[in-house]
């Protein structure tokens, strides 16, 4: 459930928050950013804040969901519970907007490919990890995924370049994690492999995003459309997966199905029609800082809900993760490019 780096094409892919992990949208123009002969847009019936509050609290709540899911079913359960839900509600969202399909293989093929890393891979590893680490912990190493994604744009992405605010903030933030982790003590009392799987499904978010930046960008399908599609995708992996590796549930625990369905239809179907709008009406950078308050809702949900013990160096080093986040989105002041205050050719295109 992790939020995007900054938008560049008008593409979905659906995230984190697994958050996570959630959609993300690549691109979408703020309502103040529409040519002065496009029709005025009708104005939501409840405010932007009160979305973005609701927004928010779904991704936060997606690990409690998670958590309390695998009380009843087994990990890959989860996600196709998940996904399952998440697609109906698209599914029903696509019918009522009159939504076309892609019509391209191609397209399909790489939608394929972006469910795999930014939905079947990344749920299935949290749902994974959380049958050994705290709900909490989780939602703190949802929160490294803009380090992942900075670290990976500057290899994949050939217009992304360093500054040195950047290159602090990514320093800053793993030693966020570090601290998170307790590395001074010798990780001592932390379940390495859970840990190392939360960790690996928020790596796994950036190379979904740069993947379709570079495959999906002005494909001419809709936001919603190239979503739901993926989702789907993300249901048939998942559909042919569970069979090969868990048995047919033999019950139907009330309290753990109704978190599967809510964690798919709120954290991953909802989810995406609230950010979508959000990007539309305030712009993606806006709408992208739902990504700080992610690990704050889940450690409190986790504290509070499932009596999950907290160490004081998860939360310090949540904030600092947080802070090394930020500063790694940062962007130059409008007319004070990089380059220019080096003295370099101002020409040079140095951030994105």
């Amino acid at each position: 459930m992790s939020a995007p780096c900054e938008p560049k094409a008008t593409v979905a892919t659906t995230a984190p928050p697994p958050s996570p992990p959630s959609p993300a949208i690549l691109s979408a123009p703020p309502a103040s950013a529409r040519p002065p002969s496009a029709p005025p847009a009708r104005r939501p019936a409840i405010d932007w804040r009160i979305r973005f509050a609701t927004l928010s609290l779904i991704w936060g709540f997606s690990f409690l969901l998670i958590k309390v899911g695998t009380e009843g079913y087994a990990p890959f359960q989860v996600t196709f519970g998940r996904l399952l839900a998440g697609t109906a509600v698209l599914a029903a969202a696509m019918v009522l907007r009159r939504e076309r399909l892609p019509r391209s293989a191609r397209t399909w093929g790489h939608l394929a490919v972006a469910a795999f890393f930014l939905n079947a891979l990344p749920f299935s590893l949290f749902s994974y990890a959380e049958l050994t680490i705290p709900s909490s912990l989780a939602g703190i190493c949802n929160a490294t995924s803009p380090l992942w994604g900075m670290v990976l744009s500057m290899v994949a992405l050939s217009e992304d370049r360093p500054t040195r605010r950047r290159v602090a903030g990514l320093g800053l933030g793993f030693l966020g994690v570090l601290t998170v982790l307790g590395a001074w003590q010798g990780f001592s009392g932390l379940d390495l492999p859970g840990t190392g799987m939360a960790l690996l499904a928020s790596f796994s978010y950036p190379v979904g995003w740069i993947y379709v930046r570079r495959t999906l960008a002005g494909n001419g399908s809709s936001t919603l459309s190239l979503t739901g599609s993926q989702l789907f995708l993300g249901t048939l992996q998942l559909a042919v997966v569970t069979p090969l590796f868990t048995s047919a549930p033999t019950a139907f625990p009330l309290i753990p199905t109704l978190s599967v369905l809510a964690l798919g239809a709120l954290g991953t179907g909802l989810a995406f029609l609230l950010q979508y709008g959000l990007v539309q009406e305030v712009g993606p950078t806006t709408a992208q800082m739902v990504t700080y308050f992610i690990p704050v809702i889940a450690t409190a949900a986790g504290v509070a809900v499932l009596g999950e013990r907290l160490s004081w160096n998860a939360p310090v080093g949540a904030l600092i993760v947080l802070l090394g986040a930020a500063l790694t989105q940062s962007r130059p002041r409008p007319g004070r490019p990089f380059a220019r205050r080096r003295g370099r050719n101002p020409a040079v295109k140095v951030r994105p």
